[in-house]
Protein backbone atom coordinates (compact mmCIF):
# COMPACT_ATOMS: atom_id res chain seq x y z
CA UNK A 1 0.00 0.00 0.00
CA UNK A 2 1.47 3.75 -1.23
CA UNK A 3 1.55 6.59 1.22
CA UNK A 4 1.82 9.73 -0.79
CA UNK A 5 3.63 12.26 1.41
CA UNK A 6 6.17 14.63 1.68
CA UNK A 7 9.65 12.37 3.16
CA UNK A 8 9.44 15.25 6.35
CA UNK A 9 5.91 14.12 7.29
CA UNK A 10 7.20 10.22 6.33
CA UNK A 11 10.33 10.52 8.38
CA UNK A 12 9.45 13.02 11.09
CA UNK A 13 5.31 12.22 11.67
CA UNK A 14 3.71 9.18 9.73
CA UNK A 15 5.25 6.39 9.97
CA UNK A 16 8.01 7.65 11.21
CA UNK A 17 9.09 9.37 14.44
CA UNK A 18 6.18 10.55 16.29
CA UNK A 19 3.97 7.30 15.48
CA UNK A 20 6.86 4.67 16.13
CA UNK A 21 7.08 6.52 19.47
CA UNK A 22 3.13 6.77 20.49
CA UNK A 23 2.83 2.92 19.64
CA UNK A 24 5.92 1.55 20.95
CA UNK A 25 4.12 3.01 24.29
CA UNK A 26 1.00 1.30 23.42
CA UNK A 27 2.68 -1.99 22.28
CA UNK A 28 4.71 -1.86 25.82
CA UNK A 29 1.45 -1.20 27.59
CA UNK A 30 -0.70 -4.14 25.94
CA UNK A 31 2.14 -6.54 26.73
CA UNK A 32 2.63 -5.25 30.44
CA UNK A 33 -1.21 -5.67 30.93
CA UNK A 34 -1.69 -8.87 29.35
CA UNK A 35 1.25 -10.12 31.46
CA UNK A 36 -0.19 -8.62 34.77
CA UNK A 37 -3.54 -10.66 33.35
CA UNK A 38 -1.94 -13.72 32.83
CA UNK A 39 -0.42 -13.75 36.25
CA UNK A 40 -3.78 -12.86 37.68
CA UNK A 41 -3.09 -9.24 38.42
CA UNK A 42 -4.15 -5.78 37.43
CA UNK A 43 -1.15 -4.21 35.18
CA UNK A 44 -0.15 -0.67 35.15
CA UNK A 45 -2.60 1.87 33.47
CA UNK A 46 -3.10 2.96 30.04
CA UNK A 47 -0.71 5.65 30.44
CA UNK A 48 1.73 4.48 32.79
CA UNK A 49 4.31 4.10 29.94
CA UNK A 50 4.28 7.41 29.02
CA UNK A 51 3.91 8.83 32.80
CA UNK A 52 7.74 7.00 33.06
CA UNK A 53 9.14 8.52 29.70
CA UNK A 54 8.37 11.65 30.87
CA UNK A 55 8.81 11.93 34.71
CA UNK A 56 12.28 10.31 33.58
CA UNK A 57 12.92 12.80 30.98
CA UNK A 58 12.15 15.56 33.60
CA UNK A 59 14.71 14.18 36.19
CA UNK A 60 18.45 14.87 36.25
CA UNK A 61 20.90 13.02 34.44
CA UNK A 62 23.64 12.19 36.29
CA UNK A 63 26.68 11.02 35.02
CA UNK A 64 28.88 9.19 37.42
CA UNK A 65 32.67 9.40 38.03
CA UNK A 66 34.72 7.09 36.20
CA UNK A 67 32.96 7.23 32.87
CA UNK A 68 33.86 8.56 29.72
CA UNK A 69 30.87 11.82 29.73
CA UNK A 70 30.73 11.48 25.53
CA UNK A 71 30.21 8.15 25.52
CA UNK A 72 27.84 8.17 27.94
CA UNK A 73 25.53 10.69 26.30
CA UNK A 74 25.95 9.37 22.81
CA UNK A 75 25.09 5.90 23.71
CA UNK A 76 21.39 6.35 24.11
CA UNK A 77 20.91 8.51 21.11
CA UNK A 78 22.73 6.29 19.13
CA UNK A 79 20.54 3.33 19.96
CA UNK A 80 17.48 5.22 19.76
CA UNK A 81 18.79 6.76 16.44
CA UNK A 82 19.44 3.39 14.66
CA UNK A 83 16.05 2.09 15.56
CA UNK A 84 14.50 4.84 14.21
CA UNK A 85 16.72 4.02 11.04
CA UNK A 86 16.04 0.52 11.01
CA UNK A 87 11.78 1.46 10.53
CA UNK A 88 12.84 3.21 7.42
CA UNK A 89 13.00 -0.19 5.93
CA UNK A 90 9.64 -2.08 7.02
CA UNK A 91 6.01 -2.24 5.72
CA UNK A 92 4.98 -0.06 9.03
CA UNK A 93 1.39 0.49 9.11
CA UNK A 94 1.28 -1.90 6.07
CA UNK A 95 2.32 1.02 3.77
CA UNK A 96 5.40 0.32 1.71
CA UNK A 97 9.09 1.28 3.20
CA UNK A 98 9.68 5.10 2.99
CA UNK A 99 13.23 3.44 1.43
CA UNK A 100 14.00 -0.03 0.04
CA UNK A 101 16.90 -1.33 -1.90
CA UNK A 102 18.22 -5.00 -3.16
CA UNK A 103 20.21 -6.25 0.83
CA UNK A 104 18.18 -4.29 3.04
CA UNK A 105 17.20 -7.18 4.86
CA UNK A 106 21.02 -6.90 6.17
CA UNK A 107 20.96 -3.40 6.87
CA UNK A 108 17.97 -3.70 9.17
CA UNK A 109 18.92 -7.04 10.82
CA UNK A 110 22.43 -4.91 11.73
CA UNK A 111 20.77 -1.39 12.96
CA UNK A 112 18.26 -3.90 15.38
CA UNK A 113 21.47 -4.95 16.77
CA UNK A 114 23.13 -1.31 17.64
CA UNK A 115 20.78 -1.25 20.30
CA UNK A 116 22.33 -4.61 22.12
CA UNK A 117 25.58 -2.92 21.40
CA UNK A 118 24.86 -0.01 22.92
CA UNK A 119 23.90 -1.25 26.06
CA UNK A 120 26.58 -3.67 26.06
CA UNK A 121 29.16 -0.02 26.29
CA UNK A 122 27.21 1.43 28.11
CA UNK A 123 27.63 -1.06 31.01
CA UNK A 124 31.25 -1.57 29.82
CA UNK A 125 31.94 2.25 30.07
CA UNK A 126 30.98 2.17 33.92
CA UNK A 127 33.23 0.95 36.55
CA UNK A 128 30.15 -0.10 38.49
CA UNK A 129 30.50 -4.15 39.17
CA UNK A 130 26.33 -4.99 38.53
CA UNK A 131 26.83 -2.76 35.37
CA UNK A 132 29.99 -4.55 34.35
CA UNK A 133 27.82 -7.80 34.80
CA UNK A 134 25.00 -6.95 33.15
CA UNK A 135 27.23 -5.71 30.11
CA UNK A 136 29.34 -9.14 29.73
CA UNK A 137 25.71 -11.33 30.14
CA UNK A 138 24.11 -8.51 27.45
CA UNK A 139 26.91 -9.21 24.55
CA UNK A 140 27.06 -12.54 25.44
CA UNK A 141 23.58 -13.16 24.99
CA UNK A 142 24.03 -11.20 21.45
CA UNK A 143 25.99 -13.69 19.95
CA UNK A 144 23.88 -16.10 20.72
CA UNK A 145 20.64 -15.02 19.29
CA UNK A 146 21.79 -13.03 16.21
CA UNK A 147 22.96 -16.25 14.06
CA UNK A 148 19.19 -18.19 14.51
CA UNK A 149 17.31 -14.89 14.30
CA UNK A 150 19.10 -13.83 11.11
CA UNK A 151 19.14 -17.68 9.66
CA UNK A 152 15.24 -17.77 10.52
CA UNK A 153 14.42 -14.39 8.23
CA UNK A 154 16.50 -15.97 5.19
CA UNK A 155 13.97 -18.65 4.95
CA UNK A 156 10.93 -16.30 3.51
CA UNK A 157 13.78 -14.10 1.73
CA UNK A 158 15.24 -17.66 0.08
CA UNK A 159 11.49 -18.75 -1.28
CA UNK A 160 11.14 -15.23 -2.67
CA UNK A 161 14.01 -14.61 -4.34
CA UNK A 162 15.19 -11.68 -2.94
CA UNK A 163 17.00 -10.24 0.37
CA UNK A 164 14.51 -6.44 -0.16
CA UNK A 165 12.18 -6.42 2.95
CA UNK A 166 9.07 -4.98 0.05
CA UNK A 167 9.96 -7.78 -2.45
CA UNK A 168 9.59 -10.37 0.66
CA UNK A 169 6.32 -8.44 1.36
CA UNK A 170 4.66 -8.20 -1.55
CA UNK A 171 5.45 -11.86 -1.94
CA UNK A 172 3.85 -13.33 0.80
CA UNK A 173 0.92 -11.23 0.08
CA UNK A 174 1.00 -13.19 -2.76
CA UNK A 175 1.29 -16.85 -1.28
CA UNK A 176 -2.10 -15.66 0.50
CA UNK A 177 -3.47 -17.93 2.21
CA UNK A 178 -0.22 -19.90 3.07
CA UNK A 179 1.70 -18.30 5.85
CA UNK A 180 5.49 -18.59 6.45
CA UNK A 181 4.35 -18.83 9.55
CA UNK A 182 2.82 -22.61 9.02
CA UNK A 183 4.87 -24.40 6.09
CA UNK A 184 8.39 -22.70 8.23
CA UNK A 185 6.84 -22.91 11.62
CA UNK A 186 10.69 -23.64 13.05
CA UNK A 187 11.95 -20.41 11.39
CA UNK A 188 8.66 -18.55 12.98
CA UNK A 189 9.46 -19.63 16.60
CA UNK A 190 13.17 -18.77 16.74
CA UNK A 191 12.30 -15.37 14.89
CA UNK A 192 9.79 -15.21 17.46
CA UNK A 193 11.99 -15.94 20.31
CA UNK A 194 14.75 -14.04 19.14
CA UNK A 195 12.67 -10.80 18.92
CA UNK A 196 11.92 -11.44 23.01
CA UNK A 197 16.02 -11.89 23.17
CA UNK A 198 16.85 -8.80 21.52
CA UNK A 199 14.80 -6.78 23.89
CA UNK A 200 15.75 -9.12 27.08
CA UNK A 201 12.25 -9.84 27.74
CA UNK A 202 11.98 -12.71 30.48
CA UNK A 203 12.58 -15.52 29.77
CA UNK A 204 15.39 -14.00 28.04
CA UNK A 205 16.03 -10.81 31.20
CA UNK A 206 19.30 -12.23 32.74
CA UNK A 207 20.87 -9.06 31.26
CA UNK A 208 19.11 -6.87 33.56
CA UNK A 209 17.73 -9.18 36.22
CA UNK A 210 16.36 -7.09 38.70
CA UNK A 211 16.93 -9.61 41.59
CA UNK A 212 20.61 -10.34 40.97
CA UNK A 213 22.11 -7.48 39.59
CA UNK A 214 19.69 -4.59 40.01
CA UNK A 215 19.37 -2.66 36.75
CA UNK A 216 22.08 -4.27 34.80
CA UNK A 217 23.76 -2.40 32.01
CA UNK A 218 21.31 0.06 32.77
CA UNK A 219 22.05 0.46 36.57
CA UNK A 220 24.26 3.87 36.27
CA UNK A 221 21.97 5.02 33.95
CA UNK A 222 18.72 7.86 35.15
CA UNK A 223 16.90 10.57 33.81
CA UNK A 224 17.16 11.11 29.51
CA UNK A 225 19.75 8.66 28.68
CA UNK A 226 17.44 5.82 30.79
CA UNK A 227 14.47 7.24 28.97
CA UNK A 228 15.95 7.40 25.43
CA UNK A 229 17.35 3.38 25.92
CA UNK A 230 12.98 2.81 26.77
CA UNK A 231 12.26 4.19 23.77
CA UNK A 232 14.42 2.64 21.59
CA UNK A 233 13.41 -0.53 22.37
CA UNK A 234 9.88 -0.07 22.62
CA UNK A 235 10.21 0.97 18.57
CA UNK A 236 12.57 -2.06 18.35
CA UNK A 237 9.51 -4.07 19.25
CA UNK A 238 6.83 -2.38 17.00
CA UNK A 239 9.45 -3.34 14.20
CA UNK A 240 10.06 -6.50 14.99
CA UNK A 241 6.22 -7.75 15.43
CA UNK A 242 6.36 -6.03 12.00
CA UNK A 243 8.83 -7.80 10.62
CA UNK A 244 7.76 -10.80 11.43
CA UNK A 245 4.32 -10.01 10.64
CA UNK A 246 5.54 -9.26 7.03
CA UNK A 247 7.72 -12.39 6.48
CA UNK A 248 5.50 -15.16 8.33
CA UNK A 249 2.43 -13.77 8.09
CA UNK A 250 0.94 -13.57 5.10
CA UNK A 251 2.54 -10.04 4.70
CA UNK A 252 1.03 -6.33 5.40
CA UNK A 253 -1.10 -4.92 2.77
CA UNK A 254 -2.71 -2.42 4.69
CA UNK A 255 -3.39 -1.06 8.03
CA UNK A 256 -6.22 -3.65 9.40
CA UNK A 257 -3.77 -6.19 8.38
CA UNK A 258 -0.74 -4.53 10.43
CA UNK A 259 -3.40 -4.37 13.55
CA UNK A 260 -5.05 -7.59 14.00
CA UNK A 261 -1.40 -9.60 12.61
CA UNK A 262 0.85 -7.74 15.46
CA UNK A 263 -1.98 -8.31 17.74
CA UNK A 264 -1.70 -11.88 17.25
CA UNK A 265 1.91 -11.19 18.16
CA UNK A 266 2.01 -9.70 20.68
CA UNK A 267 -0.21 -12.00 22.52
CA UNK A 268 1.90 -14.83 21.76
CA UNK A 269 5.29 -12.88 23.02
CA UNK A 270 3.24 -11.68 26.41
CA UNK A 271 2.13 -15.25 26.95
CA UNK A 272 5.77 -16.78 26.53
CA UNK A 273 6.63 -14.31 28.92
CA UNK A 274 4.16 -15.77 31.14
CA UNK A 275 5.18 -19.65 30.52
CA UNK A 276 8.54 -19.70 31.61
CA UNK A 277 11.12 -18.94 34.34
CA UNK A 278 14.56 -16.81 33.43
CA UNK A 279 16.93 -18.66 32.13
CA UNK A 280 20.45 -18.48 33.83
CA UNK A 281 23.18 -16.72 30.51
CA UNK A 282 24.94 -20.57 29.59
CA UNK A 283 21.28 -21.82 29.57
CA UNK A 284 20.18 -19.20 27.14
CA UNK A 285 23.69 -19.87 25.01
CA UNK A 286 22.78 -23.88 25.03
CA UNK A 287 19.54 -22.87 24.14
CA UNK A 288 20.20 -20.83 20.75
CA UNK A 289 23.21 -22.78 19.70
CA UNK A 290 22.36 -26.30 19.81
CA UNK A 291 18.58 -25.95 19.63
CA UNK A 292 17.67 -23.09 17.67
CA UNK A 293 20.86 -22.61 15.11
CA UNK A 294 20.51 -26.55 14.28
CA UNK A 295 16.68 -26.80 13.71
CA UNK A 296 17.36 -23.27 11.66
CA UNK A 297 19.99 -24.30 10.03
CA UNK A 298 18.10 -27.96 8.79
CA UNK A 299 15.30 -25.99 7.93
CA UNK A 300 17.34 -23.78 5.12
CA UNK A 301 18.80 -26.89 3.62
CA UNK A 302 15.30 -28.31 3.48
CA UNK A 303 14.12 -25.16 1.65
CA UNK A 304 17.38 -24.59 -0.54
CA UNK A 305 17.23 -28.84 -1.52
CA UNK A 306 13.16 -28.10 -2.28
CA UNK A 307 13.95 -25.31 -4.69
CA UNK A 308 16.77 -26.92 -6.32
CA UNK A 309 14.72 -30.14 -6.68
CA UNK A 310 11.21 -29.23 -7.55
CA UNK A 311 11.70 -28.54 -10.95
CA UNK A 312 14.01 -32.26 -11.21
CA UNK A 313 11.08 -33.64 -9.30
CA UNK A 314 8.46 -31.88 -11.51
CA UNK A 315 10.40 -33.45 -14.55
CA UNK A 316 10.26 -36.50 -13.98
CA UNK A 317 6.81 -37.01 -12.77
CA UNK A 318 5.25 -35.07 -15.83
CA UNK A 319 7.26 -37.59 -18.53
CA UNK A 320 6.61 -40.70 -16.09
CA UNK A 321 2.74 -40.48 -15.90
CA UNK A 322 2.77 -38.33 -19.45
CA UNK A 323 4.43 -41.26 -20.87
Amino acid sequence: MELSLHPIILLLFFPGGLFLFVAGLLYEWVDRKLVAQYQNRIGPRFIQPLADIIKLLAKEEIVPDGVHKGLFIALPIVGLASALAAALYVPLVGFNPAYSFKGDLIVVVYLLSVMTLCLGLAGANTADRFSLVGATRTLTQLFSYEAPFMLSLLGPAIVAGTWQISEINAFAIQSRPWWFAFTQIVGFLVAMIGLMGKLEMPPFDAPEAETEIVAGALTEYSGRGLALFRIGKDVELVIGLTLIAAFFMGGLANPLDFLWKTAILILVVAALQSLFARLRIDQTVGLWWRAGALLVLLQLLAIILGRYLQPVLSQFFSGLFGG
